[in-house]
């Protein structure tokens, strides 16, 4: 047992009158360590308050993408003391470093010690307003980090297939100019100004038909293609089976070939189809060039649209535009988890005064709990609308609900129902100070089995004054 006189050599029990010492000794445990043990595990029920007297305590939180050091106690030091205040379970994991002895304090002899030993309460409370600030300062930032994390991973995957396949169609595009010119120097001696005139028109009239192709059903895709190549082959059409798709995509039939066959005549007709096909496939491929890199351009434009790069930080905004974008740049996760948007906008509300790129942040943390909760195969609605003095945006989902116990907790620091790990507790947190405390509005929650809606009050005029 640890006695009054050690006791007294503690930085927390210093200045406490020998009686006063004398019932710490008496109403605390020795606990010994072993390196490396566990003292308690975040998300464990709160029992007991620990104060190193010899060896090492780390304190540590599991957040998305690993675990953070919070604090390193030595001799003097001490923890347990924010959940067992709050009636929470333990929000951080405590293991000994070393060989450690620590004097522990049950619930009840923790809450009797404030009678008792009210000094000791005054530096316990002293320190626990910087525990709280350090702890949400630091996982404020990780949750910053990891929420841009997740952002740049989905970014990099939806920038990386049309990069891939721009790169693709431009590699491509070589080979196949490469073979259309031959064939159109043969074309130009064998036929006439009139012929090429018309196989030329026959060109573009396939051509602009690439950019509103038919969608036809593997089945009647497959029967087209057996026609026309078994047509090609009996107009001794060299590779008429590897030239069929890409004339069945531009709509060219057998009764198209026809009066090209009458024209340019037998001997021409080979290289005519031939040069038709390739002169095709470079217009697809330029098409899927152009729609790869307008892609990369939109995404570009709304990553700096999203994080207001280049602009005030505080203007005139349409929320709708943060939330297109945020849908954009999400737009990897929703594909993945296979999930609907269903848009209700009131276009005509009006344009507010905010902090554009932090809005952004909260329309990101709540589709993003909106996705994590339904899994997969599920709706997201957004809404707005505006009544005389604020706009209002609300985002449903059609999850499981949030349950009616916990309703009262959700924006609470450090409070998730995700697994260990999995969640940080904050991203709500930092939703309700942006939109409350920022842009002096409201966030409530209204829920059910299989809807929760998150509405968001923003004053149109407040943020100006």
């Amino acid at each position: 047992m640890a006695t009054a006189e050690a006791l007294a050599r503690v930085p927390l029990f210093e200045h406490l009158r020998t009686d006063q010492l004398n019932w710490l000794s008496e109403h605390g445990e020795d606990y010994a360590a072993q390196a490396g043990e566990y003292i308690f595990r975040e998300g464990d029920e709160s029992t007991h308050f620990y104060v190193v007297l010899t060896g090492e305590l780390q304190i540590t939180k599991d957040l998305p993408g690993g675990e953070i050091i919070l604090n390193t106690h030595r001799s003097g030091g001490f923890s347990g003391e924010v959940p067992l205040l709050s009636g929470t379970p333990y929000v951080a994991s405590a293991r000994a470093l070393s060989d450690a002895t620590l004097l522990r304090f049950d619930s009840q002899a923790f809450r009797e010690m404030f009678a008792i030993c009210p000094l000791v309460v005054s530096k316990l409370f002293q320190a626990l307003q910087w525990r709280i600030q350090t702890t949400e300062g630091l996982a404020r930032q990780r949750e910053k980090m990891s929420a841009l994390g997740v952002l740049s991973a989905g970014l990099a995957h939806e920038l990386n297939n049309p990069a891939a396949a721009a790169r693709r169609s431009a590699s491509q595009l070589r080979a196949t100019v490469e073979a259309a010119h031959p064939l159109l120097v043969k074309l130009s001696q064998a036929l006439s100004d009139g012929q090429l005139h018309d196989l030329l028109g026959v060109y573009q009239r396939a051509a602009e038909s690439l950019l509103q192709p038919d969608h036809l059903d593997p089945l009647e895709q497959s029967d087209r293609e057996d026609e026309i190549a078994t047509w090609l082959e009996d107009h001794a059409v060299d590779n008429a089976w590897e030239i069929a798709p890409m004339l069945v995509n531009t709509r060219i039939t057998p009764d198209t070939l026809e009066p090209i066959y009458d024209q340019v005549g037998a001997d021409a007709f080979s290289d005519a189809i031939a040069w038709l096909s390739a002169s095709l496939n470079v217009a697809s491929l330029l098409n899927e060039v152009e729609r790869s890199t307008a892609r990369i351009s939109d995404l570009v434009k709304a990553v700096k649209s999203y994080s207001y790069m280049d602009q005030a930080p505080q203007q005139e905004i349409d929320v709708h535009d943060g939330i297109e974008d945020t849908l954009m740049i999400m737009a990897h996760k929703l594909r993945e988890h296979k999930i609907s948007i269903r848009r209700q906008y009131d276009r005509s509300i009006p344009r507010i005064f905010a902090y554009g790129s932090e809005l952004n942040q909260v329309w990101t943390n709540l589709i993003d709990n909106a996705v994590d909760a339904m899994e997969s195969n599920g709706t997201i609605t957004l809404r707005t609308w505006a009544d005389n003095e604020d706009v209002w945006v609300e985002i449903a989902d059609s999850g499981p609900g949030v349950p009616e116990d916990i309703q009262t907790r959700i924006f609470d620091p450090f409070f998730t129902t995700k697994d260990v790990g999995k969640g940080t507790g904050l991203g709500l947190d930092i939703a309700h100070r942006t939109v409350v405390e920022r842009h002096h509005g409201e966030i409530k929650l209204i829920s059910q089995p299989g809807e929760t809606r998150f509405q968001i009050r923003l004053p149109i005029n407040e943020a100006k004054k």
